[in-house]
């Protein structure tokens, strides 16, 4: 990427996070050469954050348990179970 970036190949990226998140942590300096680069936007991965969106995950977290640990499908589910697959079967 960093290449196509610098070349002109590609002429900008926008980024969510990179693979160096310890940027939280104290004393922390970036050897990603991207972040060097003009035509590059990097977002530390929390750009959805507020309170509200944080209270309406936890909301979200807690009411999918609730449907889940009482016997009710999810309503998001991260995998859909399909008849005959063998998650669906217990194994």
């Amino acid at each position: 990427m960093h290449q196509a970036l610098a070349e002109g190949w590609s002429t900008g990226a926008a980024l969510d996070d990179m693979e160096e998140e310890p940027a939280k942590q104290r004393g922390w300096r970036p050897a990603n050469p991207l972040f060097k680069l003009p035509n590059v936007i990097v977002t530390p991965h929390a750009a959805y954050y507020s309170e509200e969106s944080v209270r309406t995950v936890r909301t979200i977290a807690v009411e999918e348990s609730v449907r889940v640990l009482t016997g009710r499908p999810a309503r998001f589910p991260v995998n859909e179970l399909t008849v005959g697959s063998h998650l669906s079967r217990g194994g």
